[in-house]
């Protein structure tokens, strides 16, 4: 069974802090995002994205989402 996926996406003002400390270069890991109740919608919509070491990542997706808004 695949998620529902709303068409329009509404960013928390959470969800856009995150990507704007993202887009500043700001490291967050991920025991560092479930700590701070990070909302894995930005992860499942591909906003943002795991590197090799772990930390999590704005994707171009993300800087556009912060542009949009």
């Amino acid at each position: 069974m695949s998620q529902y996926h709303a068409p329009q996406f509404d960013p928390t003002v959470d969800e856009l802090e995150t990507l704007k400390q993202l887009e500043m270069g700001q490291t967050i890991t991920t025991p560092d995002a479930l700590k701070e109740h990070l909302s894995g919608r930005l992860y499942e919509r591909g906003f943002i994205a795991k590197d090799a070491a772990g930390h999590l990542t704005i994707t171009p997706s993300g800087r556009a989402l912060i542009k949009r808004q």
